[in-house]
């Protein structure tokens, strides 16, 4: 995969600040940005501008409503979407948390560092699952168990299912469990916590900002599921390995084709 050049460090969107405080909805490729979807991102930049660490207290709602120049109500619905992405833990009566969810390796400490709308986050985490996604392939081509290979074509069956109906959530959840029941026939504990993290974050880019849709890329997306089910059954490790690398870079070319068409359409 060729490494990205010339991406910006900026976000996705542009403009996403009216007069430098407030944050209202921002114009997007068709309609606009909800205000919370923005005072989300711009949460998770307050996070790592204030060099907060899991477990550490946040600003309350009114002093983060203030800091972004909105309402309250906008900043309840950003945290109600942080916390489903296990980045802030709201506790009763106490406050904001920055989440300390460590899991293993305590990888769950990325989360605190990795912004979803940062490019250079992006790219580099693409690179990561490339290489991960490609030796998680491998093994399984040589481990998979029967019962590991049926729950693999059902998962790509059910990720094109999705497509095929137009179910984005259906699609998504395919997606999801094609993945992890590849990492769990690699018989490799610590593999299968990495993937699994490393698609929470890939997730939040999906889900702030640059929210995905069933078409794009996904008509591809079922074939290469395919082309990787039948590497890992025929056991050949190198040619499951190459389709999932396949895999990764078409998603990565098709989520740069996306943050071009989302820049220059807010110029």
């Amino acid at each position: 995969m060729p490494a990205p050049e010339g991406h910006p460090h900026q976000s996705y969107f542009a403009g996403e600040r009216r007069g430098g405080s407030t944050v209202t909805d921002t114009p997007r490729e068709s309609g606009y940005r909800p205000g919370y979807e923005v005072a989300a991102e711009q949460v998770l930049q307050l996070i790592v501008r204030l060099g907060l660490r899991p477990g550490d207290r946040m600003p309350t709602e009114i002093d983060l409503a203030r800091q972004l120049g909105t309402s309250r109500t906008v900043v309840r619905e950003a945290v109600k979407i942080l916390s489903a992405l296990g980045r802030v833990r709201a506790q009763k009566g106490r406050g904001l948390y920055v989440a300390d969810d460590e899991g293993m390796f305590g990888t769950g400490r990325w989360a605190s560092f990795f912004l979803p709308t940062d490019l250079d986050h992006v790219y580099m985490l693409f690179e990561f699952r490339r290489a991960q996604e490609m030796e998680t392939s491998r093994l399984a081509a040589r481990r998979a168990t029967p019962a590991e290979l049926r729950a693999i074509e059902e998962a790509a069956s059910l990720c094109r299912h999705g497509f095929e109906t137009g179910q984005e959530d259906l699609f998504n959840k395919g997606d999801d469990t094609f993945h992890t029941a590849i990492a769990t026939a690699a018989h490799n504990m610590f593999l299968q916590v990495t993937v699994r993290e490393a698609r929470r974050l890939q997730a939040q880019s999906s889900i702030i900002g640059l929210r995905g849709s069933v078409g794009g890329h996904a008509a591809k997306a079922v074939e290469e599921h395919d082309a990787i089910y039948q590497a890992i059954r025929a056991g050949d490790p190198e040619a499951a390995a190459q389709a999932a690398a396949t895999h990764i870079d078409n998603t990565l070319d098709d989520y740069r084709r996306e943050i071009q068409q989302r820049l220059f359409s807010s110029q």
